[in-house]
């Protein structure tokens, strides 16, 4: 069958799994591209930097290198280097709130593509059992053809099955990516701002 024959025989099932396909394939690609563009400095290397520049005392230094620097973990060490000088406490709920708001940019959308994934399968399966009724019901209404007519039916129908599979797979293996990717992120943000709470602890004494 051509493309515009599975469209034909899918009907609006196929016409919405299409969409989702659409839709996850665009947030996919945002989503990777986002990451990519976000993980570009290894932590190590950057707080070795900020070390180096609060050993001199150079706060603006620091802050000129978060600054410059468009990581999740960066923006955690700023919001504590903003507010150097203050109580340790002041300083740690400053950097939690801060690890809050990055991860909530780093699961923007990435839910769609799960929900996507857990339901472009029953859509499918949607779709293929109003075939099957379809293909008894013209077999019904039919005085021949008998059993191919369901055959026939059955085979358009599973059509709908077998899209809801290609769009629901690589979602649920895109958001799977996405969790892991994100919990990455997470625990260089929980370390950054632990490793700033002993730096900022060592300056004092």
């Amino acid at each position: 069958m051509s493309f515009l024959q599975l469209l034909r025989v899918g009907g609006f099932t196929l016409y919405v799994l299409m969409f989702f396909s659409i839709l996850s394939l665009t947030i996919i690609i945002e989503r990777c591209l986002y990451y990519r563009r976000r993980s570009k400095v290894r932590r190590p290397v950057f707080m070795e930097e900020i070390s180096r520049e609060l050993e001199k005392g150079n706060v603006k230094g620091a802050q000129e290198i978060c600054g410059s620097t468009d990581t999740p973990f960066s923006s955690v060490v700023l919001a504590g280097l903003n507010l150097y000088g203050h109580n340790e406490v002041v300083i740690s709920n400053a950097m939690e709130r801060e690890v809050t708001v990055e991860t909530t940019k780093l699961e923007k959308l990435t839910s769609i593509v799960g929900t996507i994934g857990s339901t472009a399968v029953y859509i499918g399966l949607f779709g293929t059992v109003l075939g099957i009724i379809k293909a008894f019901h013209d077999m019904a209404s039919s005085s021949s053809g008998g059993v191919s007519v369901v055959i026939s039916g059955i085979s358009e129908a599973l059509v709908c099955t077998a899209a809801g599979l290609c769009v629901a797979v690589p979602a649920v293996i895109a958001y799977n990516y996405f969790v892991k990717k994100t919990d990455n992120f997470i625990t260089d943000m929980e370390l950054s701002a632990s490793e700033m709470m002993d730096l900022f602890n060592k300056s004092r004494k």
